[in-house]
């Protein structure tokens, strides 16, 4: 195997090295239902959709209500 003449500078090292660790960007496309961003092929987080039909149930946050319910009460 041939050996290099001279020596590569750090910088020069370094940037050859950082091209190999970027990251691809994932392709984002809308949702028709929300019309919110989310990854392509995949159901939308925020409604559950996916192909024009319902696909998952929304979880909902069970801190919300616990705390919606815990005011109301407090505040009688």
């Amino acid at each position: 195997m041939p050996n290099p003449k001279r020596k590569h500078t750090r910088s020069r090292r370094d940037s050859r090295r950082s091209q190999n660790w970027r990251l691809d960007l994932v392709a984002a496309s809308t949702c028709p239902h929300c019309k919110s961003l989310r990854p392509g092929h995949t159901i939308c987080p925020s409604c559950g959709w996916y192909n024009g039909r319902l696909a998952l149930a929304p979880k909902k946050k069970k801190e919300e209500s616990a705390a919606g319910e815990g005011g109301q009460a407090q505040g009688s």
